[in-house]
C-alpha cells in the first residue's frame, strides 16, 4: 500500500508557515470559507460528548467509564450546544493541545465549546485529521489568546482567520481512506504490542510478589500475620508499621497551595501520581515549580532514596504502590496524594520495602483506602501500612535474585515500548504529510482494497513500520 509513495508533481507557496508548499492545484482557503459556527440550543435529552486530546469527540460516558473523571456538567443543560454527526467540535482552552474532532455522534457538549459545521461538500473526515496533526496545533496556539497557557483560548473569530488547504473533494475522499487504512493497521500493530508488554508485566509482577513476600526457599516454614493482606508469611520474618522504620514522613501540599497554573518550566522538580509505580519510578511528565512558590508550602522535600508511595488509585492502578526517589532528583517535592517516607537504611533497604508494598498494594487498598471508584489511603493509614520482612542480609539476597530474574523480561518490555513508540512517530508523521499534500496517496488509495490482504500481513509480522518508512525514505 505504501510502496511507490510519493510527493506531488508542482507545488507551490501556501503563504501559510504551518503549511508550507502544498499541491499547486490544491486551494488555499480561511476557515470561514470552509465552516460556519452553530449554536443549537434547548436539546437538554440529548446525551453527553467529550472532546479530548487523546481520542477526539467521545460520548461522555466512555470517558467516565475509562477514568476517575467524574461528571461536571450542570444539572440544567439547556444552554447546552447540540453537536451532529460530521460537525467539527473543539475544547477552546484545550484546541493548541489537540482537543479536536468531527463527531461521528448527535448529543450536547458544554456553552464553552466551540461546534463548527462544515459547507458544502467537504469530507469533515478530512479535517478531523487534519486538525488532530501537530501542525494544526502550533498554529492553534499561535491565534490563542491568554495570560498563562492554562487560559489560552482559540475564540470562534480566530479559528475562521486560521488557513486551511482545500483539495478537492475526490481528493479528501481518497486521504480519508488511506489514513483510515493505514492508522487501522498501524493502530493493531501497537495494540499487539501492548499485549504482549502487559503479558511481560504480569511475568515480571509475579516474580517479584513470589520473591518479596515469601522469599528465596520455597519450602521454607510460614506463620501467620495476623494482617490481612499479608497473609501467612516465612516463619523468621517480622511484622512492622512502616511508620516505626521511618525516621521522617510527609504528604504532598492539600488545597490551593499547588496547582497547575503554578508550574514553570524549570525550578523544584514535583513528583506526581504518574510519576510512582510497582516498584519504579516514571521520570516522563515532568512539572516544576519556581523556588519562591516551594519556600510558601513548607517541608515536602524529597531527596535521593526515599520512599515514594502513592495515595490515590484506581482498579487497574492501585493506591499503596511505591518506588525509590533516583538519584539526582534535589531539589524536589512530593505533590497532594504522594507521600515521602524516609526510612531506616540500618534495619531495610528502601528498594525492597517500594517493591513489598507494591506487591501487596491491592490487597492493602482493599482495607485500608476510602472511596469506592478513586481508591484513596491518607498519611496516617500509610504510616500504620503493616508490612513483612526478613533481616537486611536476606533483603539484599532477595533483591539480588529478583533483579536477575526479571531483567529478561525489562530488556523485551523496553524494546517493545520502543517500538510502540516508533510506530506512534510514525503514524503521526504519516497523518501529517498526507494531509497537507507531502505525499500524494491518490493512487495508494485506489489499490487499497487490492492490497489488505498484503498490509495484513505485514502488519501481523512487524514489517509495516520497517517497510513502509524505507518506501518513502527511498522516494
Amino acid at each position: 500500500m505504501i510502496d511507490g509513495l510519493k510527493p506531488y508533481t508542482e507545488y507551490k507557496e501556501s503563504g501559510q508557515t504551518w503549511l508550507g508548499d502544498v499541491p499547486s492545484h490544491w486551494y488555499i482557503l480561511p476557515n470561514r470559507a470552509i465552516f460556519e459556527e452553530v449554536k443549537e440550543r434547548g436539546h437538554s435529552d440529548e446525551e453527553m460528548l467529550s472532546v479530548t486530546i487523546k481520542r477526539g469527540v467521545i460520548r461522555q460516558k466512555a470517558l467516565l467509564a475509562d477514568s476517575s473523571k467524574k461528571d461536571g456538567s450542570n444539572q440544567n443543560k439547556l444552554a447546552y450546544k447540540l453537536v451532529c454527526p460530521n460537525d467539527i467540535a473543539y475544547n477552546k482552552m484545550r484546541a493548541w493541545q489537540g482537543a479536536v474532532g468531527v463527531s461521528n455522534f448527535r448529543g450536547i457538549v458544554s456553552p464553552a465549546y466551540v461546534i463548527m459545521r462544515i459547507r458544502e461538500k467537504n469530507d469533515p473526515r478530512y479535517f478531523h485529521h487534519l486538525f488532530r496533526t501537530p501542525h494544526f496545533a502550533k498554529e492553534a496556539e499561535r491565534w490563542s489568546y491568554g495570560i498563562t497557557s492554562d487560559m489560552w483560548s482559540l475564540r470562534p473569530e480566530h479559528f475562521k482567520m486560521i488557513y486551511m488547504p482545500l483539495p478537492s473533494t475526490d481528493e479528501q475522499a481518497a486521504i480519508v481512506k488511506f489514513l483510515d487504512h493505514a492508522t487501522r493497521r498501524l493502530n493493531r500493530a501497537i495494540r499487539a504490542k501492548q499485549k504482549v508488554i502487559a503479558l511481560l508485566n504480569e511475568q515480571r509482577q509475579g516474580i517479584i510478589h513470589r520473591t518479596v513476600t515469601r522469599g528465596l526457599d520455597p519450602d521454607v516454614p510460614l506463620k501467620p500475620s495476623g494482617i490481612p493482606w499479608l497473609g501467612d508469611i516465612p516463619k523468621h520474618w517480622g511484622v512492622v508499621a512502616l511508620g516505626r522504620i521511618s525516621t521522617a514522613r510527609c504528604d504532598g501540599p492539600f488545597g490551593s497551595g499547588l496547582k497547575s497554573q503554578h508550574y514553570t518550566d524549570y525550578g523544584i522538580r514535583v513528583i506526581r501520581l504518574q510519576n510512582i509505580g510497582s516498584g519504579h519510578f516514571n521520570d516522563r511528565n515532568t512539572a516544576y515549580i519556581s523556588r519562591a512558590h516551594y519556600n510558601t508550602l513548607g517541608d515536602h522535600s524529597v531527596i535521593a532514596g526515599d520512599l515514594l508511595v502513592a495515595g490515590l488509585g484506581e482498579e487497574r492502578i492501585p493506591a499503596g504502590r511505591a518506588c525509590i526517589a533516583p538519584d539526582r532528583i534535589e531539589p524536589a517535592m512530593v505533590k497532594a496524594d504522594c507521600f515521602r517516607f524516609r526510612l531506616r537504611k540500618d534495619l531495610v533497604l528502601p528498594e525492597f520495602i517500594a517493591h513489598d508494598l507494591s506487591a501487596t498494594a491491592k490487597a492493602a487498598t482493599a482495607c485500608l483506602s476510602r472511596g469506592a471508584t478513586r481508591l484513596r489511603i491518607n498519611l496516617s493509614s500509610m504510616s500504620s501500612r503493616a508490612i513483612a520482612f526478613p533481616k537486611l542480609q536476606e533483603q539484599k539476597q532477595i533483591l539480588s535474585n529478583v533483579y536477575r530474574d526479571i531483567r529478561e523480561a525489562e530488556v523485551a518490555i523496553s524494546h517493545r515500548e520502543r517500538e510502540i513508540t516508533l510506530l506512534r512517530e510514525f503514524r503521526t508523521r504519516l497523518i501529517a504529510d498526507v494531509v497537507t499534500g507531502k505525499l500524494d496517496v491518490r493512487e495508494a488509495a485506489r489499490r487499497i482494497s487490492d492490497e489488505t490482504e498484503a498490509v495484513d500481513f505485514a502488519v501481523e509480522n512487524g514489517n509495516f513500520l520497517t517497510d513502509t518508512m524505507t518506501s518513502i525514505r527511498h522516494a
